[in-house]
């Protein structure tokens, strides 16, 4: 039996790709290996957000010349993120990869690894002698072609085109009998459920409208069956999931409403959801956060910047007031509710009273955790066709490690 093995890396979108490609790969009667040296396949999910998750791949692929030269018919894939970015590119750089594919592919994935399996296969030659069939294998020397299959770019393209190429892929999952553990090792991880797909806000520092595609949010429908079916399987605890899921809308239908219908659904006892943007928390999402008893009393909202300025050169579209203001609607709204954030230090001009607004946020909203990062600046975005990344490294790991000092202060409180 054939064995794949898959590498993840970056945010809880490439973990729930990773989870439906295992599942396809499956059901087409693969085995699933976590030693990389057993495989004939490995992939290699990806993320664009930063320089340094690239790298991270790409050495994990060069450590695989002698996987590939033991196993020359075996298939080696970059999916995801840097696929749909870098695509041709991939191979100058990692010549040992087969294919790159696109996350609005996947529902391509287990095709297109047969297809490579079947070109670089062995061939059997019967050969019947007088009394006895005997077979022999002959090795040929096949080159099979790169395949690259991505979705259309954005630019220079119908905007329909573009999203009808960007598939929605949410086949049903097989649950493992004993789920992974959290991270605390004492509980059940929470099961990824999508409810959008692709992105509309185009940050300026953020490749993700470029390689996810425009925003699609999934019929409700979809989801609460899909939810079902986790639970007839055992699933107590969901996560749904979307680059900016608090602004789900399909038709009438937005995400307040979609939790309750889900809150109704016999076994399910615990929802979250993530990432949601600031300017998109109704007054009618928090109500429902507070008085449905299933539904997590936290909110994970992005603020990236306490500086209007940096905020306006992010092209965020808010203000550090908005966000203070939208603080305070959470807080004043759910009794005990929780948050949390993500931050970018060093962007482009950032100056010391940039950085120091940026600090009297965290202060102001008292986030349960923060994730810090330094500005990495990614070929494609308007942030690196626009701006100078002009504050130096050193600066930039100080802010890190002042911010993160901040936050780890407000956490211990």
């Amino acid at each position: 039996m054939l064995q794949f093995y898959i590498e993840t890396v970056g945010c809880q979108m490439n973990v729930l790709d990773s989870e439906l490609a295992c599942s396809a790969l499956l059901r087409s009667g693969m085995q699933q290996t976590d030693v990389s040296a057993d495989a004939d396949v490995i992939l290699f999910n990806t993320c664009s957000v930063r320089q340094h998750a690239e790298d991270k791949v790409y050495s994990a692929i060069g450590r695989l010349k002698n996987w590939k030269e033991a196993k020359p018919y075996s298939v080696l894939g970059v999916l995801g993120c840097m696929a749909q970015k870098d695509q041709k590119l991939i191979f100058q750089r990692a010549p040992l990869v087969d294919f790159v594919l696109g996350p609005g592919q996947l529902d391509v994935l287990v095709e297109t690894i047969e297809q490579l399996l079947n070109e670089k296969c062995f061939h059997l030659t019967i050969e019947d002698t007088e009394n006895t069939q005997r077979t022999q294998r002959k090795k040929h020397n096949l080159v099979s072609p790169k395949k690259v299959i991505v979705s259309l770019p954005r630019a220079g393209n119908n905007h329909t085109d573009v999203l009808e190429s960007f598939h929605l892929y949410n086949p049903d999952r097989l649950i493992p009998t004993t789920p992974p553990l959290s991270q605390e090792g004492n509980v059940p991880s929470p099961t990824l459920v999508r409810t959008m797909f692709g992105c509309n806000q185009f940050c300026s520092y953020c490749i993700v409208p470029f390689v996810r595609g425009p925003e699609q949010s999934r019929p409700p429908q979809d989801i609460v069956s899909e939810v079902q079916h986790l639970a007839n399987q055992g699933v107590k605890k969901i996560t749904l999931i979307g680059q900016t899921v608090n602004s789900y809308r399909h038709e009438n239908v937005q995400l307040a409403d979609l939790l309750y219908q889900l809150s109704d659904i016999a076994g399910v006892e615990q929802i979250d959801f993530v990432t949601n943007y600031p300017l998109s928390m109704t007054d009618d999402l928090l109500q429902v956060v507070r008085d449905l008893p299933k539904v997590l009393k936290h909110f994970h909202v992005p603020a990236q910047s306490g500086s209007d300025a940096v905020l306006k050169r992010m092209n965020r579209h808010y203000t550090a007031t908005q966000y203070r203001e939208m603080t305070d609607r959470i807080y004043g709204t759910i009794p005990g509710a929780t948050m949390t954030s993500d931050f970018i230090v060093g962007f482009c001009g950032e100056t010391d009273e940039d950085f120091e607004q940026t600090v009297e946020l965290v202060k102001y909203c008292r986030f349960r955790n923060s994730f810090i990062f330094k500005y990495s600046e990614r070929p494609g975005t308007k942030a690196a066709e626009l701006y100078a990344d002009d504050v130096p490294e050193g600066v930039k790991k100080y802010r890190n490690n002042r911010l993160l000092e901040v936050q780890i202060a407000i956490s211990r409180g």
